[in-house]
């Protein structure tokens, strides 16, 4: 059963009961920390059910059991869990420029909206990176978190870009979204299409896999491993098949060489 109490203490956050941005901000990155993004965290055919899910089964696996999820299963449970809380959460939808051109909708993702003493905040604790660590301000001004900048861009077809820059790199989309409170009905159009496009379950070639540590990302995406630290990036293919299946187990158990 869905467990408000065992949930902040499996993300490090036990008694963090407070609605507040210094909370909400302990909140997003300690989920980030303690729960992997996880493609194959689920059932893989379970992943076609996105409007009606087990909150509760769920919530063991994913949380509890540690095993992470992805956008559907992670920000979903942080949603349930803002709420009891206290927060004024909504649900967001937004997509990638790949899942534009896979799925061809603008509810690829799923994120939270939170709106705090008459600012809102984005928070989202499902997305494999490199992103945002701590919820961004609803502004159109640029907002450094560990030596990445981030700037929210108000575009001409009615959506607004996330766009991230680290050290010494040019500004680049996260996710498009509006400024729109969702429904779980609304992505009964992806599922549709999920159900209609069968995928085959993820292989090393073909995994998503991400994990937030002190002052930045790791992202394992097939073959392609990314580092971001203090907003250096760092990305190499791996080759080896051990080292690939070791770079796996360390993001999802958390034990990350160091430097990562």
């Amino acid at each position: 059963m869905f467990d408000a109490e065992a949930y902040l203490r499996r993300i490090g956050c036990d008694g963090e009961t407070d609605v507040d941005i210094e909370s909400l901000r302990r909140l997003q990155k300690r989920h980030l920390m303690a729960i992997p993004y996880n493609i194959a965290g689920q059932d893989f055919a379970d992943s076609i059910h996105l409007v009606e899910l087990d909150e509760d089964a769920m919530f063991r696996t994913v949380v509890l059991d540690g095993r992470g999820g992805t956008c559907f299963q992670l920000n979903r449970l942080f949603f349930r869990l803002l709420r009891e809380l206290g927060y004024d959460a909504s649900l967001m939808a937004g997509s990638t420029a790949e899942g534009r051109e896979n799925f061809g909708t603008e509810v690829e993702h799923m994120f939270v909206r939170v709106a705090l003493d008459g600012a809102e905040w984005l928070v989202d604790a499902g997305y494999p990176g490199p992103s945002y660590l701590e919820p961004l301000l609803v502004t159109d001004a640029v907002q450094t978190q560990y030596g990445s900048q981030f700037r929210l861009v108000d575009q001409a077809d009615g959506t607004w870009a996330v766009q991230r820059r680290g050290r010494g790199g040019r500004w680049g989309g996260v996710y498009d979204f509006r400024l729109l409170e969702r429904r779980w009905d609304d992505w009964k159009e992806l599922e549709d299409h999920a159900r209609a496009n069968p995928a085959p379950a993820p292989d090393g070639e073909s995994g998503l896999y991400g994990r937030t540590f002190d002052n930045g990302q790791v992202v394992l995406k097939g073959r392609r491993y990314l580092t971001v630290r203090d907003g250096r990036e760092r990305a190499r293919t791996v080759v080896d098949d051990d080292e690939h299946r070791a770079l796996v187990a360390q993001i999802l158990s958390g034990d990350l060489p160091w430097p990562p």
